[in-house]
Order: C-alpha cells, then structure tokens, then sequence
C-alpha cells in the first residue's frame, strides 16, 4: 500500500508542478527539484534513497533512447566534431580538473577518489539543458549540439567513473585505462546497431499494434543490457539504438503502430524525466545528514562544496571556448563550417546544468570509502547549484545576448513548401494508378482531400483565427460538430443494448482517429516568437508598404554576396523590393537580408527560391 500511494503522490506532484510550470512560464524541472526539497524536509514523508541500479537500469536508459529517437541521426554527423569535443574531451578534462580540485581541497580523500567524484560531476544531464533551450527558443544548432552531447556524454563518464573505482581497489595501468574505454566505446556502438538492426527486422515483420509498440518499449534493455554483460557501454549502445531506430521509424510500415509508439514514448519521457528532478529533491535531507559527523568538519565540507561548484562552472566555458575556435585555425575545417558567433559559445558554456545521472553514479562509491558521504554531497551541491544557477539565468542570458530561436516565418513557408513537394509527389501517383474502371468521383475526392492538406499549410501564413478561419480551420470546426453528434448517437444506442460492444468500440475508435487528426489542424502554432502576438499569422493585403511595393525582376543566378565576402552559408534567397539587393534569410548565419533592412530600411524584401513569390513587409511583420 505504502509503495502505491508513493507512485500515486509522485505522478500527481509531477502533473501538479508540470502544469503550474506551463502556466506561469517557470521551467518545470527547476520546480520538481525545489518540490522535492520542500518534502524531503517534511516530517510525514518518509526517507527516499536513491537506489543508483534503479536510475542506471530502470530511468536513464529509456530516458536516452527517448531522446535519441526525436534526435536526427543527420544533424548528429553534421554536428560530430562538437559533440565529440563536449561529449568525450570536455568530459575527460572535467573528470581530471574537478579530481586535481577536490585532492587540493582534501588531500585526506584519495586522488582516485576524486577523480572518481570528478567522472560523477562532468557530464551535464541529457535531460535539463534541452528542456530549457527548447523553452528559451535557442538557435537549432545550439540545442542540437546540447541535445547530442547529452546523449553521449553519460557514457564517457561512466567509463572514466569506472576506471576511477577499479583505480581505488587497487592499481590500474594507463593500458588498461586505454583498453577498457576502447572496449566499453567499440562493444557498444558494435551492440548498438546490432540491436536496432534485429529490432528494425522484427517490427517490420510485426503488424500487430500493441506487439510492435511492445518490442518499442523494451528497445532500450535489448540494447543496454547484452553492451552491460560484454563490459561495454550500455549507455553508448542504447544511444546508438535509439538514433537509428528513430531515423528508420518513418519508413516502417504500419502507420497505427508508428502513431502509437510516439504517443506511448511521449508519455514513458514525460513521466520519467520529471521524476528525475522530483527525485533529485527528494535526496537532499538524507544527503546533508549523511556528513554531520564526518571528521572533515562542517566549515570546511560546505566550503570545499562551494569551490567544487565554482570549478564545474569555470571549467566549462574553460574548454568550450578553445575547442570551438582552435579547430576552426584549419582553413578546411573554417571553410566547411564558419565560425560561430561568441554568443552561441556562451550560450553552450553556460548550458552545463547537472542532474540524476550525477546522483546516481556518486552513489556507486564504495561503501567503505573514508569521506564517502562528503563526496555524495558534493555532487548534490554540484547538481542543485548549477540546476539553480544556471537553470534560472541561461534564459535571461539569452535574452542579453540577444540570440535569436527559429525564425516562425521560416518553419511555416518550408512546412507549406515540403507539403506542397509532397502533395504534388501524390498526387502525380494517382495519375500513374488510375484506370480508366476508376469511377471519376473517387478519383476527384482523392485529389481534392490531397490538395486541401497542403493548402492548410500555406493558409497557415496568412490569416489568424482571431479575425477568419482559414477554409481548413473551418472545415475543422465543422466536422469536430459532426463528430460529437456521431459519438452521442453511437453512445446514445449503447445504451439501448441492441448492438455488441466489439462493434461500438470500432466505430467509436474511428471517431476518434478522426477528430485525432483535426485537432492538428485547429492547434495554432505560437509564431510570434514572444513579440506580443505580432507573427506570420497576419491578413495579407492590408500593408502599405506591400500596396505600394515596386516588382524589380529577379536577376539571373541569384546568391548572397555577403555570404561569399563572409565565407557563411546561404540557407534561402531573399531580394530587396526596393533595390533589388539579394541577400540571405534568417534561417542563414548571417541574417544579411535582415542587416540589409536594418541598414537601408527598405522595407520589402520577396523570397527568390523556385517557386516562391510571397512578400515580407519587415517593419509591420505582414506577409503578402
């Protein structure tokens, strides 16, 4: 009874704080983890201990397969050079600073202790960086960045940790150092695409919904636990897992099983990553109480606490400056990729919040080593510090830097564009099925429905639900109407008992498919970038400077001139209505179309990709 009412108050202070986050724009980690605190010190709630094989076994595992599987496998290699130098050499070069800080600090506590503690504090959590750069609305490459050297770095720690205590049992060589983390890196990414091959064979194979979504849910134990038992990385395998299983998740047929694994994966994630930091909380009164009578002293634990926190902050922006710009000294590596603004280096300095993970692994200490509960705590203080310091100001700090997220105008005119790819890529296969037996109405309802879907994507640029629904949100309105009075009527004679109840379940799971599928279509996308409301979703027609715009002709072979003085790269074109000036959009490095209405005012500028001729008015942010 006591283990259910536990689950029960967990899931509901989760709910509770992820709700109350939502609502008064607070992050809701930083809440869980300040909830945890507060009943940690409550006397009716008993003593939670964290149990490091439950977080290394049960939570961190699915919790990385399920930010693998929303990660790109395509922007991890584009971004391989910086999460490698974060994930493996920031990590190993946190693990030796951190222990060489906590020796000085501490000659009692051995060096291979801590440079154990050091293994434990380096990686920063897979889970709290990307939460909040999604909430902030950091530039993409920034969170890819994060989001890949969360995935990997949980690996290289433990690795490091794990040579730390082989280390602390007695002597180990600089060979076997070298050759363990060979075998825990090679096992498990060899491990890794075995077990999503294997897993990719049998879904395919599988058309059973519940059985395929099943085999999805146990993905991150067939990968972690054969990589645990050859001595290899489980961490590393189920990574490699999850990006491949995500990449593939899209061709695999079935789409009811592909719907289902999402949703089922976005609840596992959401219930498990908020329990981390609830956890996180839990831990502090038994951590604190745990050093009471170490014979360091209290002045001088809680001192040499504060200095390891300071080190872990320093420490960050102490490597990941150098290895942003050093690499880019090789002209083949600048010209292949510029160097970013210094802005996106702070930004990544700064994005170093430290979680469960932390916890977890101190706790793999020795039981008998002298100042263990002085260690626990140090990662505590480490975790909570930089949750507090660094969770509360790294949206402040973007904001100063003045670092721009995606641009919305962008994401909706590339959204309407593929969808239009597609719908065209659909459409041109009607025509090579069609027969001339095929009934013409069938085939004019097929191209209609195909066609409607992509024109919601553009008519989402134009006008908002606050003045007219567009035509697709209308149609939303309606058919949801329809729905409702369908699933009463089906409700209604239920209750009758005239029709069987497998019957009545199929058709109300096809309502529901359906109004699934309209919700989409009447959920309005926040474009406005927190302007106020001042986004993409803005009538068309009604600007002077559009009206009064002049329609230059676009120049033969169009390319930003800026982004070849500059040696940045062009996303998409954009030329000056007003001078014909053609420059780079926003989604580019170098925003030069955006500088040029900055430096000019001029301000119309009209997109120059094939197919496109939409307008921009800058200054009132209309669309034309």
């Amino acid at each position: 009874m006591e283990v259910a009412l536990g689950l029960l108050a967990l899931v509901a202070i989760v709910c509770a704080c992820s709700a109350l986050g939502h609502k008064i724009n607070v992050s809701a980690p930083l809440l869980l983890v300040l909830a945890g605190v507060v009943c940690s010190f409550l006397p009716f709630v008993p003593t939670i201990e964290l149990n490091p094989e439950l977080v290394m076994v049960g939570l961190l595992p699915p919790l990385l397969y399920a930010a693998a599987l929303q990660t790109s496998l395509f922007d991890f290699g584009s971004n391989r050079r910086s999460i490698g130098l974060l994930s493996v050499g920031y990590v190993i070069f946190g693990t030796i600073g951190i222990g060489l800080v906590v020796a000085w600090l501490f000659p009692e506590i051995p060096l291979a202790a801590a440079i154990a503690l050091g293994a434990v504090v380096a990686p920063p959590d897979a889970v709290a960086a990307t939460a909040i750069a999604r909430k902030v609305g950091m530039p993409r490459r920034i969170v890819t960045i994060l989001e890949g050297e969360s995935l990997v770095n949980d690996a290289t720690a433990l690795i490091c940790l794990r040579a730390a205590i082989a280390a602390i049992a007695g002597t180990v060589s600089a060979a076997e150092v070298a050759g363990g983390f060979l075998l825990a890196a090679g096992g498990g990414l060899v491990v890794g695409v075995a077990a999503a091959f294997v897993l990719t064979a049998l879904r395919k194979r599988i058309r059973n919904v519940a059985i395929n979504t099943s085999t999805s849910l146990i993905a991150p134990l067939v990968a972690y636990l054969p990589a645990e038992a050859i001595h290899a990385s489980g961490v590393l395998a189920v990574v490699v897992t999850g990006l491949i299983m995500g990449t593939k998740a899209p061709s695999m047929p079935n789409g009811a099983a592909r719907l289902s694994q999402r949703s089922n994966w976005h609840t596992v994630q959401f219930l498990l990553e908020n329990s981390v930091f609830l956890l996180i909380g839990l831990q502090v009164r038994t951590i604190i109480e745990g050093v009471r009578d170490d014979s360091l002293g209290p002045e001088r634990i809680w001192l040499g606490c504060a200095v390891v926190l300071l080190a872990v902050l320093i420490l960050r922006p102490v490597w990941v400056f150098p290895a942003t710009y050093l690499p880019r000294l090789i002209p083949a590596v600048r010209r292949k990729d510029p160097a970013p603004p210094w802005q996106y280096a702070a930004i990544v300095s700064w994005a170093g919040m430290r979680g469960v993970v932390t916890l977890a692994a101190v706790l793999v200490l020795p039981a008998g080593l002298e100042h263990r509960s002085v260690l626990i705590l140090m990662a505590l203080v480490v975790v909570a510090g930089t949750l507090t310091l660094q969770g509360f100001t790294l949206p402040a700090l973007v904001r100063w830097l003045h670092v721009k997220g995606p641009d919305p105008r962008e994401d909706a005119l590339n959204e309407a564009s593929l969808m239009q790819m597609a719908t065209a890529a659909g459409v041109q296969r009607l025509r090579e099925l069609r027969s001339d037996a095929d009934p013409p109405e069938v085939v004019a309802m097929l191209k209609r429905r195909t066609q409607e879907r992509g024109l919601a994507a553009w008519e989402r640029l134009g006008r908002p639900s606050a003045e007219a629904a567009t035509p697709s949100q209308r149609y939303a309105q309606l058919r949801l109407a329809m729905l409702d009075a369908e699933r009463a009527k089906v409700l209604e004679l239920r209750r009758g008992g005239g029709y069987a109840h497998e019957v009545l379940v199929n058709v109300l799971d096809r309502l529901d498919v359906e109004e699934s599928m309209l919700d989409a279509a009447l959920e309005e996308p926040d474009t406005d970038g927190g302007r106020g409301g001042e986004g993409i979703a803005r009538p068309l027609g009604v600007c002077p400077h559009l009206e009064s715009a002049p329609d230059p002709a676009v120049p033969p072979g169009p390319f930003c001139a800026a982004c070849v003085r500059d040696g940045t790269t062009t996303v998409h074109l954009r030329m000056c209505l007003e001078c014909g000036n053609v420059a780079c959009c926003d989604s580019s490095p170098g925003t030069h179309a955006y500088k040029h209405f900055q430096l000019s005012g001029h301000p119309v500028m009209r997109s120059v990709e094939p197919g496109e001729d939409w307008r921009w008015c800058y200054p009132d942010e209309l669309l034309g």
